[in-house]
C-alpha cells in the first residue's frame, strides 16, 4: 500500500499525556492486541462512531507511516478492511497535523471536510 498517513483518535487530555511523553505506546485496548490501531483516511468516521461514540470532544491526530517504517503492518479487522497496525511506539516526531473533532448542535460529530464520507 502506498498510503503514507494514517489517523488515531484520542481525548484531548490523552494526547497532551502524549506529547508530554514524547511518544504514544497504546491505550489499554491497543496493549491488549499487542498493536497500536490507526485508521485510514476512510476509516476515520466508522472508527469514530464504532469505538469513540462516548466522547464529547476529540483529537484526530496525522501520523506519517513512512517515518514508522516497518513496524506498520496492514491487516485484515472491521469487516475484513485493511488497517494499518503499528507494531511499536509512535514518536511524537512521525505526528504531522492535530485537527479538533466536535459534535454539532445535534449532537452529531462533525469532522473535517476532507474526511466526511462521500467528499
Amino acid at each position: 500500500m502506498m498510503i503514507k498517513t494514517a489517523y488515531r483518535l484520542a481525548t484531548p487530555e490523552r494526547w497532551s499525556e502524549v506529547m508530554a511523553e514524547g511518544r504514544f505506546t497504546g491505550d489499554p485496548h491497543d496493549t491488549a492486541d499487542g498493536f497500536i490501531h490507526l485508521s485510514a483516511i476512510d476509516q476515520v468516521e466508522g472508527t469514530l462512531i464504532k469505538h469513540y461514540n462516548d466522547h464529547p470532544r476529540l483529537l484526530l491526530v496525522e501520523i506519517d507511516l513512512e517515518a514508522l517504517g516497518d513496524t506498520v503492518k496492514w491487516e485484515k479487522s472491521r469487516g475484513g478492511a485493511l488497517f494499518p497496525h503499528v507494531y511499536g511506539e509512535i514518536p511524537a516526531s512521525a505526528v504531522r497535523g492535530i485537527r479538533h473533532v466536535r459534535r454539532n448542535e445535534d449532537g452529531d460529530w462533525v469532522l473535517p471536510a476532507d474526511l466526511r464520507s462521500g467528499s
